[in-house]
Protein backbone atom coordinates (compact mmCIF):
# COMPACT_ATOMS: atom_id res chain seq x y z
CA UNK A 1 0.00 0.00 0.00
CA UNK A 2 1.23 2.98 -0.97
CA UNK A 3 1.76 5.78 1.83
CA UNK A 4 -0.65 8.25 0.16
CA UNK A 5 -3.31 5.73 0.84
CA UNK A 6 -2.90 5.91 4.22
CA UNK A 7 -2.95 9.26 5.12
CA UNK A 8 -6.56 10.28 4.87
CA UNK A 9 -6.59 6.89 7.53
CA UNK A 10 -4.45 8.79 9.48
CA UNK A 11 -6.11 12.24 9.06
CA UNK A 12 -9.49 10.53 10.12
CA UNK A 13 -7.88 8.69 12.60
CA UNK A 14 -6.90 12.00 14.05
CA UNK A 15 -10.45 13.21 13.92
CA UNK A 16 -11.58 10.15 15.70
CA UNK A 17 -9.01 11.13 18.53
CA UNK A 18 -10.66 14.40 18.82
CA UNK A 19 -14.34 13.15 18.62
CA UNK A 20 -13.78 10.73 21.48
CA UNK A 21 -11.81 13.58 23.48
CA UNK A 22 -14.90 15.63 22.88
CA UNK A 23 -17.55 12.97 24.23
CA UNK A 24 -15.29 12.68 27.34
CA UNK A 25 -15.51 16.09 28.21
CA UNK A 26 -19.02 16.67 27.50
CA UNK A 27 -19.54 14.05 30.05
CA UNK A 28 -16.48 15.11 32.59
CA UNK A 29 -18.21 17.39 35.52
CA UNK A 30 -16.19 20.96 36.40
CA UNK A 31 -14.60 19.24 39.53
CA UNK A 32 -10.77 20.58 40.17
CA UNK A 33 -10.95 18.87 42.86
CA UNK A 34 -12.09 15.28 41.54
CA UNK A 35 -9.35 15.89 38.82
CA UNK A 36 -6.62 16.55 42.01
CA UNK A 37 -7.83 13.74 43.70
CA UNK A 38 -7.65 11.24 40.67
CA UNK A 39 -3.72 12.98 40.48
CA UNK A 40 -2.99 11.96 43.82
CA UNK A 41 -4.06 8.15 43.50
CA UNK A 42 -1.15 8.01 40.80
CA UNK A 43 1.52 9.76 43.31
CA UNK A 44 2.59 12.35 41.42
CA UNK A 45 6.92 11.85 41.09
CA UNK A 46 9.21 14.30 41.77
CA UNK A 47 9.88 16.93 39.16
CA UNK A 48 12.76 15.05 36.59
CA UNK A 49 11.53 11.74 37.96
CA UNK A 50 9.70 9.27 35.36
CA UNK A 51 6.29 8.67 36.04
CA UNK A 52 5.44 5.37 38.30
CA UNK A 53 3.02 3.04 37.10
CA UNK A 54 -0.64 4.00 38.22
CA UNK A 55 -2.45 3.14 41.41
CA UNK A 56 -4.47 0.63 41.39
CA UNK A 57 -8.22 1.94 41.62
CA UNK A 58 -10.61 -0.35 44.28
CA UNK A 59 -10.94 -3.46 43.27
CA UNK A 60 -14.84 -2.88 42.26
CA UNK A 61 -13.91 -0.33 40.00
CA UNK A 62 -14.39 -1.51 36.40
CA UNK A 63 -11.23 0.37 35.89
CA UNK A 64 -9.22 -1.94 37.69
CA UNK A 65 -11.52 -4.55 36.28
CA UNK A 66 -10.21 -4.18 32.67
CA UNK A 67 -6.87 -2.59 33.58
CA UNK A 68 -4.94 -5.74 31.90
CA UNK A 69 -7.25 -5.14 28.69
CA UNK A 70 -6.60 -1.67 28.88
CA UNK A 71 -2.75 -2.13 28.99
CA UNK A 72 -2.79 -4.49 26.74
CA UNK A 73 -4.66 -2.50 24.11
CA UNK A 74 -2.40 0.47 23.90
CA UNK A 75 0.50 -1.62 24.45
CA UNK A 76 -0.01 -2.97 21.29
CA UNK A 77 -0.75 0.13 19.67
CA UNK A 78 1.93 2.20 20.87
CA UNK A 79 5.04 -0.48 21.57
CA UNK A 80 6.16 1.44 24.25
CA UNK A 81 5.49 1.03 28.30
CA UNK A 82 6.01 4.31 29.03
CA UNK A 83 3.64 6.06 26.68
CA UNK A 84 1.19 3.41 27.85
CA UNK A 85 1.07 4.27 31.67
CA UNK A 86 0.48 7.74 30.36
CA UNK A 87 -2.28 6.54 28.55
CA UNK A 88 -3.74 5.00 31.15
CA UNK A 89 -3.23 7.47 33.77
CA UNK A 90 -5.41 9.75 31.22
CA UNK A 91 -7.85 6.74 30.78
CA UNK A 92 -8.18 7.39 34.43
CA UNK A 93 -8.44 10.95 34.68
CA UNK A 94 -10.85 11.11 31.91
CA UNK A 95 -12.87 8.12 33.82
CA UNK A 96 -12.76 9.19 37.47
CA UNK A 97 -14.58 12.89 35.81
CA UNK A 98 -17.01 10.73 33.57
CA UNK A 99 -20.26 11.03 34.76
CA UNK A 100 -20.43 7.31 34.93
CA UNK A 101 -24.56 6.62 35.32
CA UNK A 102 -24.91 7.97 31.55
CA UNK A 103 -22.16 5.16 30.70
CA UNK A 104 -23.46 2.14 29.91
CA UNK A 105 -21.30 -0.20 28.95
CA UNK A 106 -17.89 0.78 30.89
CA UNK A 107 -15.65 -1.96 28.97
CA UNK A 108 -16.68 -0.22 25.77
CA UNK A 109 -16.19 3.22 26.91
CA UNK A 110 -12.98 2.58 28.90
CA UNK A 111 -11.60 0.79 25.70
CA UNK A 112 -12.61 3.42 22.96
CA UNK A 113 -11.14 5.80 25.49
CA UNK A 114 -7.65 4.08 25.59
CA UNK A 115 -7.91 3.64 21.74
CA UNK A 116 -8.04 6.96 21.01
CA UNK A 117 -5.78 8.17 23.69
CA UNK A 118 -3.28 5.75 22.02
CA UNK A 119 -3.85 6.91 18.10
CA UNK A 120 -3.46 10.72 19.42
CA UNK A 121 -0.15 9.80 20.73
CA UNK A 122 0.77 7.15 17.68
CA UNK A 123 -0.11 9.71 15.23
CA UNK A 124 2.87 12.29 16.61
CA UNK A 125 5.05 9.47 17.64
CA UNK A 126 5.48 8.29 13.92
CA UNK A 127 7.07 11.65 13.11
CA UNK A 128 9.71 11.26 16.30
CA UNK A 129 10.58 7.40 15.36
CA UNK A 130 11.67 8.84 11.61
CA UNK A 131 14.45 10.75 13.30
CA UNK A 132 15.58 8.31 15.73
CA UNK A 133 19.09 7.38 15.41
CA UNK A 134 19.80 3.67 14.66
CA UNK A 135 17.21 0.86 14.56
CA UNK A 136 13.87 1.25 16.47
CA UNK A 137 12.60 -1.08 18.42
CA UNK A 138 9.36 -2.02 20.82
CA UNK A 139 10.12 -1.72 24.01
CA UNK A 140 10.31 -4.87 25.85
CA UNK A 141 8.01 -6.42 28.00
CA UNK A 142 8.21 -8.77 31.27
CA UNK A 143 5.28 -11.32 30.64
CA UNK A 144 4.19 -14.37 32.76
CA UNK A 145 4.57 -17.56 31.43
CA UNK A 146 1.64 -18.35 31.32
CA UNK A 147 1.22 -16.10 28.57
CA UNK A 148 3.78 -18.14 26.31
CA UNK A 149 0.90 -20.99 26.53
CA UNK A 150 -1.19 -18.61 24.45
CA UNK A 151 0.33 -18.89 20.66
CA UNK A 152 -2.31 -16.75 19.38
CA UNK A 153 -1.78 -14.06 22.27
CA UNK A 154 2.25 -14.37 22.06
CA UNK A 155 2.10 -13.95 18.66
CA UNK A 156 0.52 -10.59 19.05
CA UNK A 157 2.23 -8.83 21.63
CA UNK A 158 6.00 -10.24 20.31
CA UNK A 159 8.79 -8.15 19.27
CA UNK A 160 8.68 -9.31 16.06
CA UNK A 161 4.58 -8.68 15.03
CA UNK A 162 4.96 -4.99 16.78
CA UNK A 163 7.74 -4.56 14.63
CA UNK A 164 5.46 -5.65 11.70
CA UNK A 165 2.56 -3.02 13.36
CA UNK A 166 4.65 -0.21 12.83
CA UNK A 167 4.18 -0.78 8.98
CA UNK A 168 0.76 0.20 9.10
CA UNK A 169 -1.11 3.83 9.39
CA UNK A 170 -2.27 4.57 13.23
CA UNK A 171 -5.67 3.66 12.47
CA UNK A 172 -4.78 0.24 10.54
CA UNK A 173 -3.58 -0.32 13.56
CA UNK A 174 -5.93 0.02 15.79
CA UNK A 175 -8.63 -1.89 13.70
CA UNK A 176 -6.27 -4.63 13.26
CA UNK A 177 -4.98 -5.02 17.30
CA UNK A 178 -9.07 -4.30 18.13
CA UNK A 179 -10.03 -7.33 15.92
CA UNK A 180 -7.22 -9.66 15.89
CA UNK A 181 -5.83 -9.52 19.20
CA UNK A 182 -9.10 -8.85 21.19
CA UNK A 183 -11.83 -10.22 19.05
CA UNK A 184 -14.17 -6.96 18.98
CA UNK A 185 -16.40 -7.14 16.14
CA UNK A 186 -16.59 -4.62 13.21
CA UNK A 187 -19.46 -2.54 14.97
CA UNK A 188 -17.85 -2.13 17.98
CA UNK A 189 -14.83 -1.37 16.88
CA UNK A 190 -16.85 1.45 14.36
CA UNK A 191 -18.39 2.57 17.41
CA UNK A 192 -15.08 3.03 18.89
CA UNK A 193 -13.48 4.81 16.38
CA UNK A 194 -16.83 6.41 14.87
CA UNK A 195 -16.62 5.13 11.56
CA UNK A 196 -19.30 3.17 9.47
CA UNK A 197 -18.88 -0.49 10.00
CA UNK A 198 -18.44 -1.08 6.00
CA UNK A 199 -15.01 1.36 6.17
CA UNK A 200 -13.86 -0.61 9.34
CA UNK A 201 -14.61 -4.13 7.69
CA UNK A 202 -12.41 -2.49 4.45
CA UNK A 203 -9.44 -1.21 6.72
CA UNK A 204 -9.54 -4.69 8.86
CA UNK A 205 -9.08 -6.26 5.76
CA UNK A 206 -6.75 -4.22 4.25
CA UNK A 207 -4.55 -4.17 7.66
CA UNK A 208 -4.69 -8.02 7.55
CA UNK A 209 -3.86 -8.88 4.31
CA UNK A 210 -0.65 -6.26 5.07
CA UNK A 211 0.39 -8.64 7.67
CA UNK A 212 -0.04 -11.50 6.73
CA UNK A 213 2.61 -10.47 3.84
CA UNK A 214 4.54 -9.32 6.35
CA UNK A 215 3.42 -11.83 9.46
CA UNK A 216 7.13 -14.03 10.93
CA UNK A 217 6.76 -17.50 10.28
CA UNK A 218 8.82 -19.00 12.75
CA UNK A 219 9.50 -21.93 14.69
CA UNK A 220 7.61 -21.95 18.36
CA UNK A 221 8.52 -25.32 20.16
CA UNK A 222 8.83 -23.73 23.96
CA UNK A 223 11.21 -26.56 24.53
CA UNK A 224 13.49 -26.16 21.93
CA UNK A 225 13.15 -22.14 22.73
CA UNK A 226 14.74 -22.58 25.96
CA UNK A 227 17.27 -24.74 24.84
CA UNK A 228 18.42 -21.84 22.29
CA UNK A 229 18.12 -19.91 25.54
CA UNK A 230 20.42 -22.01 27.73
CA UNK A 231 23.06 -22.43 25.66
CA UNK A 232 23.31 -19.24 23.79
CA UNK A 233 23.62 -17.58 27.64
CA UNK A 234 26.31 -20.38 28.40
CA UNK A 235 28.12 -19.36 25.27
CA UNK A 236 27.78 -15.57 25.35
CA UNK A 237 28.93 -15.90 28.95
CA UNK A 238 31.75 -17.84 28.22
CA UNK A 239 32.81 -15.65 25.35
CA UNK A 240 32.76 -18.91 23.16
CA UNK A 241 32.07 -17.45 19.54
CA UNK A 242 31.77 -21.19 17.85
CA UNK A 243 28.90 -22.42 20.13
CA UNK A 244 27.14 -18.88 19.35
CA UNK A 245 27.22 -19.13 15.65
CA UNK A 246 25.97 -22.96 15.75
CA UNK A 247 23.08 -21.21 16.99
CA UNK A 248 22.40 -18.58 14.55
CA UNK A 249 20.96 -19.37 11.25
CA UNK A 250 22.86 -18.77 8.13
CA UNK A 251 20.46 -15.32 7.36
CA UNK A 252 20.59 -14.36 10.78
CA UNK A 253 19.65 -10.46 11.29
CA UNK A 254 20.44 -8.72 14.66
CA UNK A 255 18.85 -5.16 15.36
CA UNK A 256 19.92 -3.24 18.19
CA UNK A 257 18.40 -0.14 19.83
CA UNK A 258 20.58 2.04 21.67
CA UNK A 259 18.10 5.44 20.83
CA UNK A 260 21.79 7.09 20.18
CA UNK A 261 22.66 7.38 24.21
CA UNK A 262 24.31 3.70 24.36
CA UNK A 263 26.54 1.93 21.89
CA UNK A 264 24.84 0.06 19.58
CA UNK A 265 25.19 -0.95 15.64
CA UNK A 266 23.22 2.01 13.74
CA UNK A 267 22.77 -0.78 10.73
CA UNK A 268 21.02 -4.13 10.76
CA UNK A 269 23.69 -6.85 10.99
CA UNK A 270 24.11 -9.47 8.77
CA UNK A 271 25.03 -12.89 9.09
CA UNK A 272 26.43 -15.64 11.93
CA UNK A 273 29.98 -14.35 12.15
CA UNK A 274 29.04 -10.77 12.31
CA UNK A 275 26.34 -11.10 14.50
CA UNK A 276 28.40 -13.63 16.96
CA UNK A 277 31.32 -11.02 16.89
CA UNK A 278 29.25 -7.94 17.96
CA UNK A 279 27.25 -9.85 20.65
CA UNK A 280 30.08 -11.35 22.02
CA UNK A 281 32.45 -7.42 21.66
CA UNK A 282 29.08 -5.76 23.49
CA UNK A 283 29.99 -8.29 26.22
CA UNK A 284 33.62 -7.90 26.73
CA UNK A 285 33.33 -4.07 26.63
CA UNK A 286 34.99 -1.91 30.11
CA UNK A 287 31.69 -1.06 30.82
CA UNK A 288 30.09 -4.57 30.23
CA UNK A 289 32.15 -5.48 33.25
CA UNK A 290 29.97 -7.82 35.68
CA UNK A 291 27.42 -8.02 33.32
CA UNK A 292 25.08 -11.68 34.05
CA UNK A 293 22.66 -13.10 31.56
CA UNK A 294 19.36 -14.41 33.32
CA UNK A 295 16.61 -16.16 30.98
CA UNK A 296 13.34 -14.56 30.80
CA UNK A 297 9.76 -14.47 29.50
CA UNK A 298 9.81 -11.09 27.38
CA UNK A 299 7.28 -10.30 25.26
CA UNK A 300 5.36 -14.09 25.82
CA UNK A 301 8.49 -15.73 24.21
CA UNK A 302 11.60 -16.77 25.87
CA UNK A 303 14.02 -14.60 26.32
CA UNK A 304 17.56 -12.73 27.67
CA UNK A 305 17.62 -10.56 30.46
CA UNK A 306 21.02 -8.46 30.64
CA UNK A 307 21.86 -7.75 34.25
CA UNK A 308 24.66 -5.33 35.65
CA UNK A 309 24.91 -4.99 39.37
CA UNK A 310 20.78 -6.18 39.53
CA UNK A 311 19.85 -3.47 37.14
CA UNK A 312 18.33 -4.62 33.83
CA UNK A 313 21.10 -2.91 31.54
CA UNK A 314 19.58 -4.91 28.21
CA UNK A 315 17.34 -7.77 26.81
CA UNK A 316 17.56 -10.45 24.10
CA UNK A 317 14.62 -11.09 22.05
CA UNK A 318 14.67 -13.86 19.06
CA UNK A 319 13.13 -15.90 16.04
CA UNK A 320 13.43 -19.40 16.01
CA UNK A 321 13.47 -20.71 11.98
CA UNK A 322 14.94 -24.49 11.98
CA UNK A 323 15.91 -24.55 15.19
CA UNK A 324 18.27 -21.83 15.14
CA UNK A 325 18.04 -18.28 15.68
CA UNK A 326 17.14 -16.06 12.76
CA UNK A 327 16.06 -12.73 14.06
CA UNK A 328 17.89 -11.08 17.29
CA UNK A 329 16.38 -8.13 18.75
CA UNK A 330 18.86 -6.52 21.19
CA UNK A 331 17.02 -3.52 22.84
CA UNK A 332 19.86 -1.28 24.88
CA UNK A 333 18.17 2.09 25.08
CA UNK A 334 17.69 2.63 28.83
CA UNK A 335 14.88 4.66 28.16
CA UNK A 336 13.27 1.48 26.97
CA UNK A 337 14.04 -1.15 29.67
CA UNK A 338 11.10 0.50 31.86
CA UNK A 339 8.84 -3.18 31.10
CA UNK A 340 11.91 -5.21 32.45
CA UNK A 341 11.70 -3.87 35.95
CA UNK A 342 8.10 -4.74 36.36
CA UNK A 343 5.23 -4.48 34.32
CA UNK A 344 1.31 -6.17 33.88
CA UNK A 345 0.65 -9.11 31.68
CA UNK A 346 -1.17 -7.77 28.43
CA UNK A 347 -4.52 -9.31 28.52
CA UNK A 348 -4.95 -10.72 25.06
Amino acid sequence: MADGEREPEEARGAEAARGAAEITRKAEPEDARGAADARAAYDAPAPGEPPPPPAEPPADDPFAAHRRLLFGTAYRLLGSVADTEDVLQDAWLAWHQADRAAVRNPRAYLVRTVTNLSLNRLTSARATRERYVGPWLPEPLLTSPDVADDAELTETVSTAMLVVLETLSPVERAVFVLREAFGFSHAEIAGFLDRPEPTVRQIAHRARKHVDARRPRFDADADRRAQVTTRFMAAAAGGDLNAVMELLAPDVIAWSDGGGVVSAARRPLHGPDHVGRWVLGVLRKPVSAGVRLRAATINGEPGILIVQGGTVIGSMSYDLAGGLVRHLHIQLNPAKLRGLQSAPTPEG
